[in-house]
């Protein structure tokens, strides 16, 4: 091969060849149709997926705003209290999944001497794997929640905001509210594409020891993944029927497009 055509060659190996699928790109943040420069993915997408990467570990080490979170909640004139679980930092929390599904001995007093009145619904603002997705969604999809349980006459304990928490402290701690249903906005475990993304669980007669059949998820709670108002709607709508039928869970169907197309 003479050195003009394989120079030809060289170039032609370094330019980034275009993918069929591009057109695909806008409908989805999955990492699809990245091009090629010879038989590697361009230098531009090496790099975004190593951001990307360091994006979903940082999400993991966050911090909950808790003051943002409590002005918002004193602004809309909302009770709360602020707990803690059984892990004492980041690290532990990680290590020990147990830890953050159950309260610390603190926050277990602080409960059991809570002059407890019967509520509907007990709404909880965890961590979770992903602060970050707390900090920018939870208080949006309380306040519009909020607002439609009031309208329903649906009524909440004061609003629990929990650090190091896991899902499963939301059973613990609507038990010792004595409330119908638990609700709790969660950080969720990162993806190289949503570091922020924030889920929902409900689970109706919460105490601990349930399992994760006996509670209904809404996931990826986000702009770019569900949102706001869809969210809400969904969540408020198994709020409604989880209390109409007493039961949560694997037994509990999401019918409301069923019932909205009769």
């Amino acid at each position: 091969m003479n050195s003009a055509l394989m120079q030809s060659e060289i170039k032609k190996s370094k330019t980034v060849q275009p993918d069929a699928w591009s057109s695909l790109r806008s409908l989805t943040a999955a990492r699809i149709a990245l091009g090629r420069t010879g038989t590697s993915i361009p230098l531009k997408e090496s790099l975004l997926f190593k951001m990307a990467h360091a994006h979903a570990r940082d999400a993991v080490f966050s911090v909950i705003d808790k003051g943002s979170i409590i002005n918002a909640l004193e602004e809309m004139n909302q009770p709360y209290l602020v707990l803690n679980s059984k892990a004492k930092d980041r690290n532990e929390y990680l290590h020990r999944p147990d830890l953050g599904r159950r309260l610390n001995d603190h926050s277990l007093e602080k409960l059991l001497t809570y002059n407890r009145k019967g509520f509907d619904v007990a709404i909880m603002i965890a961590d979770g794997l992903s602060a970050i997705g707390i900090n920018t969604h939870a208080i949006r999809v309380f306040k519009m929640l909020a607002e439609k349980l009031g309208a329903a006459n649906i009524s909440s304990a004061p609003a629990c905001i929990v650090q190091q928490g896991r899902v499963a402290i939301a059973d613990e701690i609507g038990e010792l509210l004595k409330v119908k249903l638990s609700l709790i906005l969660i950080g969720e475990r990162p993806g190289l594409s949503s570091p922020d993304s924030m889920g929902a669980y409900l689970t109706y007669n919460p105490k601990i020891g349930l399992t994760d059949e006996s509670r209904n998820c809404i996931s990826n709670i986000r702009p770019e993944g569900l949102n706001y108002a869809a969210a809400v709607d969904k969540i408020f709508y198994l709020i409604k029927e989880s209390l109409r039928l007493k039961l949560s869970g694997v037994r509990l169907k999401d019918n409301a497009n069923l019932i909205n197309n009769e």
